[in-house]
């Protein structure tokens, strides 16, 4: 597999994404943060929708760990499902996994389809939250379950200083909003009981323990991974530390129903 132009998810970039928060993952908390979000939640038996699958680990974890009967992953990059597929062979769970490229819009997928949407912090590249939501909705069957992590900031004002450094070195396509917004949009999309849970202190701390890693006892590994990049990757983790702890990311846990 190789690194391509138009990939925002490069080989060397997944390398350090791995490096800080376990492989499969490509944000941080990996079981323990699906734990969190997932708790009083029973999936077992259901049919899952992975929005922005990513590598694929969390998948992995909701079908061996939490019973799914089926997860199917959509993704708009080719590079990352291969890795899925292929991490599915290996944990022998290929017939339980599934995995399709997708473009940006209307999921191609029918109907009342699924019993459960999960995302685990992919919807920051989706700018419009309505059109996501309203997708979500249709494809979850009567009674079905959104639910989901994300990044997202402080308010809908300008992003400051802190935030916008973040977003300048990230050098990744995000269309970022509040707790509030997400809220509007799902309930808008017909979804009720709807709810969200920050965890800005925790994705703090998280991003402190990366940067001391990075620059620490992990630099020499981080350098293997990925190269002359090791410096960017860096900055990147020191800008997210910066914008979590004055209060402008924030991370968080989201949980909506269809009636």
């Amino acid at each position: 597999m190789s690194d391509h132009e138009d990939v925002e998810y490069t080989d060397s970039f997944i390398g350090a994404l791995e490096m800080v928060w376990g492989d499969g993952f490509l944000s941080p908390g990996g079981k323990e943060e699906i734990a969190l979000f997932l708790e009083g939640v029973d999936i077992s038996g259901k049919e899952v929708l992975d929005v922005g699958c990513g590598v694929g680990g969390c998948d992995v974890v909701l079908a061996r760990d939490y019973g799914a009967a089926h997860v199917h992953g959509i993704d708009v990059e080719g590079p990352v499902l291969e890795r899925c597929v292929a991490r599915a062979e290996r944990e022998g769970l290929s017939d339980r996994l599934s995995y399709r490229k997708v473009d940006p819009g209307p999921f191609p997928l029918p109907d009342e389809s699924f019993d459960v949407v999960f995302s685990k912090d992919a919807m920051i590249h989706i700018e419009d939250k309505h059109s996501l939501f309203a997708e979500v909705f249709r494809v979850l069957r009567p009674g079905g379950l959104f639910v989901a992590s994300d990044w997202m900031r402080r308010d809908e004002g300008p992003p400051g200083p802190e935030a916008q450094r973040w977003l300048d070195v990230v050098g990744l396509t995000f269309g970022m909003h509040s707790p509030p917004f997400y809220l509007d949009a799902l309930e808008k999309a017909g979804f009720v009981d709807c709810s969200t849970a920050d965890r800005n202190e925790f994705v703090t701390r998280a991003l402190r323990a990366d940067h001391a890693l990075m620059t620490g006892e992990g630099r020499e590994e981080l350098i293997r991974r990925t190269g002359e990049e090791a410096q960017h990757y860096i900055d990147v983790w020191h800008a997210g530390m910066r914008a979590a702890e004055v209060g402008e990311l924030r991370p968080g846990h989201l949980r909506a129903f269809k009636p």
